[in-house]
């Protein structure tokens, strides 16, 4: 059986409507349901995981901070970011959590290296760093067997706005960007991403098993194959 997935772009997005869509999407899948990976850029937001302390918050200014049910602590999405959510059938797929973690961390390193960045992931602290600096991030939730949420790596973006929070409950790490090594922007990045997750887990990224969408306003574009 063919293990396929929708791409979706979304474009530029407010955090809460694609948040809450992915929610529907999750509680509303059957055994059936095609899985999907939605990419997006979202307008400035501190999001806090479940748990997240309200310490790690220090100074958030002008920007909201909306509360999540992912795991890890509070991070920030904002434009020049690539953000992957993952709509995965899990048990399908045949992957555990642990599974599901090290593929992102695989895959971002991957597309990393493929633009001659070197990074790698840490086995104390989900994600991926360059040196000290976090450069890709993730934090996921599982029901039923399916997840959601995601991951997000920094392509060429503000990075002040770290400077207000821990990010994802740090005290000993930096922040970086793509930008800082190469001369890339999102629309570059994207598809090689999305060809390094499709390889890690097997898929096979499809535009034709379903049409345009709509998540909060946002007209979504299918994406693939590639």
């Amino acid at each position: 059986m063919t293990r396929y997935a929708v791409v979706h772009d979304l474009g530029t997005t407010s955090y809460e409507p694609v948040y809450g869509a992915m929610q529907e999407f999750t509680r509303s899948r059957s055994d059936a349901t095609v899985d999907e990976i939605w990419l997006t850029e979202h307008e400035a937001v501190f999001t806090q995981g479940q748990a997240g302390k309200a310490e790690h918050v220090l100074l958030p200014g002008d920007i909201p901070v909306v509360q999540s049910d992912r795991g890890g602590q509070v991070t920030y999405h904002g434009p020049g970011q690539v953000t992957a959510y993952l709509l995965l059938d899990l048990r399908r797929l045949g992957l555990g959590v642990r599974d599901l973690v090290t593929g992102i961390e695989t895959a971002m390193t991957q597309t990393l290296g493929y633009f001659g960045i070197d990074a790698e992931a840490r086995a104390d602290a989900p994600g991926v760093y360059v040196g000290q600096d976090k450069i890709g991030a993730l934090g996921l939730r599982v029901k039923h067997g399916c997840c959601y949420h995601g991951l997000s790596l920094n392509v060429d973006m503000q990075l002040e706005p770290f400077t207000r929070i821990n990010p994802c409950g740090l005290l000993d790490i930096g922040v970086t960007h793509m930008r800082r090594f190469i001369d890339v922007g999102v629309d570059e990045v994207s598809p090689v991403l999305l060809a390094h997750l499709a390889d890690v887990y097997g898929l096979d990224l499809d535009r034709t098993t379903a049409g345009p969408s709509v998540v909060g306003g946002a007209v979504a574009k299918s994406v693939g194959p590639l």
